[in-house]
């Protein structure tokens, strides 16, 4: 339980601290920090389920008639919320797709950045761009007219499988001056699908530490 609360505890810090970026807020328009304190309210209200839920498990723990093989349930099932979230375990879930092409190639890294961005903000829980697992250390280069995605190269069309509450991830694209607003621009496509279900099954390797051993007995 310290474990999971420290989890939790360290995703409210980050949260709060790319928040409080002070030089992604100077110079932003009153209805970019309307959408930012809105996002970090919902962000908030999330935690706040999860410290919820994780109170219930607590309770659950102190009052099951058999202590230990509810410890089991709920360690394998937060071990499958955790694969989920490192990209080591396939998902499924309510949620969008999405597909970006260009005829001139102009989608570029930064673009997909974005898209990645918006969609975490507004609670997407796992997300995939072509055969590539989006987690939390993906990063994006540019490998002069193609895109690269943690190191591997990945062709237009781009196709972004989400998975969260439809409701939440679409408007956050679509809103004035956003994601799908900016690559309309630059003559890019882009199709939005809310679907009922979304599976997410590009996987990442599971890293396992060379030296770090677990001190539990």
């Amino acid at each position: 339980m310290a474990l999971l609360l420290f989890v939790l505890g360290l995703g409210l810090a980050i949260q709060v601290r790319s928040t409080n970026d002070a030089s992604v807020l100077r110079g932003a328009r009153q209805e970019d920090l309307v959408r930012i304190l809105d996002e970090v309210d919902d962000q908030t209200k999330r935690l706040q389920e999860e410290k919820r839920r994780l109170e219930e498990q607590r309770t659950e723990l102190e009052t099951s008639s058999d202590q230990a093989e509810e410890a089991r349930r709920q360690t394998e099932q937060r071990r499958q919320q955790l694969g989920v979230l490192a990209g080591t375990v396939a998902a499924q879930g309510p949620g969008l797709s999405i597909t970006v092409g260009a005829p001139r190639g102009g989608v570029d890294g930064d673009r997909l950045l974005d898209a990645v961005q918006e969609l975490r903000a507004a609670g997407a829980e796992a997300i995939q761009i072509n055969e590539v697992r989006i987690v939390a250390d993906t990063y994006f280069a540019q490998d002069g007219d193609r895109v690269r995605i943690d190191g591997r190269r990945v062709s237009q069309p781009f196709r972004i499988l989400a998975i969260g509450d439809p409701q939440d991830l679409e408007p956050a694209l679509n809103i004035p001056g956003g994601v799908v607003q900016s690559l309309e621009k630059e003559q890019a496509t882009v199709d939005v699908s809310a679907e009922e279900k979304i599976v997410v099954d590009a996987l990442r390797p599971e890293d396992r530490p060379d030296y770090a051993r677990s001190s539990s007995p």
